[in-house]
């Protein structure tokens, strides 16, 4: 459902939510150690992140980045708009392109018969999962969520 890059991304997001400390910013090559990630990847994910205003990015020998907002106003959709954009949750599951144009042909569909309650959900979930949620749960059980 995610690409992989998505999915760096969003762990590369809790990463930074975790470590944040006031005033500091961490490293890419830090974060891309810390992660497993190849550096050039993560850096044009994080790139991207900042673009959009999710991270702040400082350049020099203490550069690197941080949260742009607080950790609980950052949801996993914010993420997903960004990397992935939002076709999952509104195109035709398998690419049929006669169900978006024919609402009524969309209705014989077992696809949207069938998931597009689910998938109606999964935005709400996406929308209501925030970075914050996943750093409490971090720090809740660092067992299970070890980087």
């Amino acid at each position: 459902m995610l690409s992989n890059t998505c999915k760096y991304a969003i762990r590369a997001v809790i990463y930074l939510a975790v470590n944040e400390k006031k005033d500091e910013k961490i490293g890419i090559k830090v974060i891309s150690k810390e992660l497993d990630l190849p550096t050039p990847f993560l850096g044009k994910i994080l790139q991207n992140l900042t673009k959009n205003k999710l991270l702040n990015s400082t350049k020099g020998p203490h550069g690197g980045f941080s949260l742009a907002k607080k950790a609980e106003k950052i949801s996993l959709l914010d993420i997903v708009k960004i990397v992935d954009g939002l076709d999952f949750f509104h195109e035709c599951l398998i690419g049929v392109k006669v169900c978006e144009d024919d609402p009524k042909k969309m209705d014989l569909c077992p696809f949207h018969e069938n998931l597009d309650t689910l998938r109606d959900e999964m935005y709400v979930q996406f929308k209501k999962l925030t970075i914050g949620k996943f750093k409490d749960g971090f720090y809740a059980s660092d067992e299970i969520l070890k980087f």
